[in-house]
């Protein structure tokens, strides 16, 4: 599956989305940036814009694109699921933020609180915001201690 989104800016806040409950699934519970499956025939851009669109009502222009990065979550000796993100630096537009029903909240996050709900993120999500930059610092107790996100070693990128 090959993901799209955008890390999205406004000021000193980051837009964080949360699925409701009844869609389960592999990001189920837990905070993640706007995005979603990019569909045939649609160009990344369009994709972005199109899945922030319908998750939050927002209109974004997308400033620079992202480093991608994937995650292979394996059942026993088969695959589950395979996942390629392909996100981008945006920044709002316009729209009045509004949570779509499979997204159910949606809210702007100021970066300086990033530390205090990082556990409350998806783990791809975490790679994503240090990805762009905006890794707490200090990493949080269980970062410090080492437990990095795969892929991550060695500081920032």
């Amino acid at each position: 599956m090959v993901a799209v989104g955008a890390v999205i800016r406004d000021q000193e806040r980051v837009l964080l989305v949360k699925h409701v409950p009844e869609r389960r699934g592999f990001w189920e519970g837990r905070w993640i940036c706007p995005g979603g499956r990019l569909e045939v025939g649609e160009t990344i851009a369009e994709g972005i814009r199109r899945e922030v669109m319908e998750e939050t009502n927002l209109e974004i222009d997308l400033e620079q694109p992202l480093p991608p990065f994937d995650t292979v979550v394996k059942r026993g000796e088969g695959v589950e699921l395979h996942v390629v993100y392909i996100d981008y630096l945006a920044r709002r537009r316009g729209g009045d933020l509004k949570a779509a029903s499979d997204v159910g909240e949606a809210r702007w996050v100021p970066v300086a609180d990033l530390p205090a709900i990082w556990g409350d993120l998806h783990q791809d999500t975490q790679r994503l915001l240090t990805i762009a930059g905006l890794r707490p610092e200090p990493w949080p107790r269980a970062q410090a201690e080492g437990a990095q996100p795969e892929g991550l070693a060695g500081g920032k990128p």
